[in-house]
């Protein structure tokens, strides 16, 4: 997925006026400590990278400035993207695929096993992206909801599944659906289904509501 393209599907969830890239500075300082950037993660930095509302989000992107403060970082045979909040999680480029165009991206709960949660990094930004989205919305319920399947069905058929998922990230698969370009429910597939779902929008919002309208149970 091309990077501008990206940045279009998830402008009207973070309602980003504008985005704010990395500076050359910044490239650099990855590109000495890794040897280089796979190009589609570089163009994604010096387009967005910094961008404020990615950043007040559930989980921690890293930044050149963290990969200056932590060791751990610095010695991990990845180059790690995003990290869960409490540090259960997270996700990264094998330091060999940093060659590769677009490379795939994995997963981790412990630095010793990774297993696959991407097949490209554009596609891992663009999951990831919409999944912190979701923790970000002025409009929404406040709560998670058991889904049961019956409740998926029904949300299926009101809703557009979107072409992205976000396999093995704290043990469940994310997948997303929507109404609209700034709403969006996040099912999380994790044994028993939960959703959380919400809107940029007031209007959106209530078109959403409308479609969830009596599926689930409050967590």
């Amino acid at each position: 997925m091309e990077i501008s393209a990206l940045l279009d599907m998830v402008r009207p969830l973070y309602a980003a006026e504008s985005f704010q890239g990395c500076t050359d500075g910044d490239i650099q300082i990855l590109k000495d400590l890794f040897g280089t950037l796979p190009p589609v993660l570089e163009n994604y930095y010096r387009a967005a990278g910094r961008t404020k509302a990615f950043h007040r989000v559930q989980d921690d992107w890293m930044l050149p400035e963290h990969f200056q403060k932590r060791t751990w970082l610095r010695e991990s045979d990845h180059l790690i993207l995003l990290n869960e909040n409490q540090g259960c999680c997270r996700a990264g480029i094998r330091r060999e695929d940093l060659i590769l165009p677009d490379p795939p991206v994995y997963t981790t709960a412990d630095d010793k096993t990774w297993t696959l949660c991407a097949p490209s990094t554009s596609e891992f930004l663009a999951a990831a992206l919409l999944y912190e989205s979701v923790f970000t919305f002025s409009y929404n319920p406040e709560e998670f909801y058991w889904l049961t399947k019956q409740d998926l069905a029904l949300m299926q058929s009101r809703l557009a599944k979107l072409p992205f998922s976000l396999p093995n990230w704290m043990e469940m698969t994310v997948t997303f659906y929507s109404s609209a370009p700034d709403n969006l429910a996040a099912l999380m597939d994790c044994g028993d289904l939960q959703v959380l779902y919400g809107a940029a929008s007031e209007a959106s919002y209530r078109r959403l509501m409308e479609a969830m309208d009596g599926l689930g149970e409050p967590i």
